[in-house]
Parts: C-alpha cells; structure tokens; sequence
C-alpha cells in the first residue's frame, strides 16, 4: 500500500463529493444493464455491447471508487466551494 498505511473505507461516504454520485450513478446504471441482460432475449450482438456497458461501467465505478479513497480528506471547517 505504500507509505500512506490502511484504507480508511469510511472515506467512500462523501455525500457532498462530485464522485460520490457519479459512482451511485453508475451503480443505477449497472443495476439496469443487469436487468435488462437478465430478463430481455437479445441476439448475440446485443448482449455483447450490454456486457461491454456493464464490464465498462464497473472499471469506471472502481477507478472512481479508488480515487474517492486515495483523495485526502478536506479540512473540517471547509466546504465545497461555497
């Protein structure tokens, strides 16, 4: 891990983060791509662009994920730009 010790996972709920919401976004997406896999027949070709959505949207969901973790937190009095 470095030299920056454990993860606090506690940092992953920052409601007034911009990346916060972006990954509860892609989670809504992720779970319709699933349900439309699930329950709609689609043709080879369809399935695959769904499931490349779906492998896509989660890349994306852990990159942020990963970034909302890595970022140090702000100050205690500071607020988001206002």
């Amino acid at each position: 891990m470095g030299t920056q010790g454990p993860i606090k996972w506690a940092r992953l709920f920052q409601p007034r983060h911009p990346l916060f919401w972006m990954i509860m976004a892609l989670n809504g997406l992720s779970a319709v791509l699933s349900w439309i896999v699930q329950s709609k027949p689609l043709n080879n070709l369809g399935l695959g662009l769904v499931l490349l959505f779906l492998i896509g949207n989660a890349v994306v969901s852990m990159w942020l994920g990963w970034r909302l973790l890595r970022e140090t937190p702000p100050a205690d009095g500071a607020t988001s730009g206002r």
